[in-house]
């Protein structure tokens, strides 16, 4: 088995879009990277989702009719730290900023190239400690519990 296909097996990712064809899509796409991939279609069906079944990250789309990604965040973020990373097709860097100051933690413009989506989802998980590194031998590598002083 792949060591990629190890790093991401049961990082389960919550998609919000309501459009059903790309939540599809990002399903078959993260599926196949091994990612449990949770769905839901609407902002506050992904608000209970976050609630009820606890994923380690959610991909977040902003432009749904009844609770935006706006919205999502800031009612994620009065009761959970889980890592947000927003797909979107707008690409304004007011509406970036404005979204990462909202609660959200990474932002891409769709379309974004599957390999990158799958690196940025790593890159949260490692980040949050989700996934840690394997190093040679078998070993695991845990975060240091006394970092350096800065």
């Amino acid at each position: 088995m792949d060591n990629r296909a190890v790093e991401t097996m049961n990082i389960s990712v919550l998609t919000i879009d309501d459009d059903p064809a790309i939540t599809d899509l990002l399903s078959v796409i993260l599926k196949a990277h091994n990612f449990e991939v949770l769905v839901a279609n609407t902002g506050e069906e992904g608000v209970r989702a976050i609630k009820e079944k606890s994923p380690r990250i959610v991909l977040l789309d902003l432009m749904m009719p009844d609770m935006d990604g706006w919205q999502v965040c800031k009612t994620v973020r009065a009761f959970s730290n889980v890592p947000i990373l927003v797909l979107s097709a707008l690409d304004d860097p007011s509406i970036v900023a404005s979204v990462l100051d909202a609660g959200a933690d990474d932002y891409l413009v769709k379309p974004v190239p599957s390999a990158v989506l799958v690196a940025h989802l790593n890159k949260l998980a490692r980040r949050t400690g989700t996934l840690n590194a394997s190093a040679p031998g078998g070993m695991t590598i845990q975060p240091n519990p006394n970092p350096l002083p800065s």
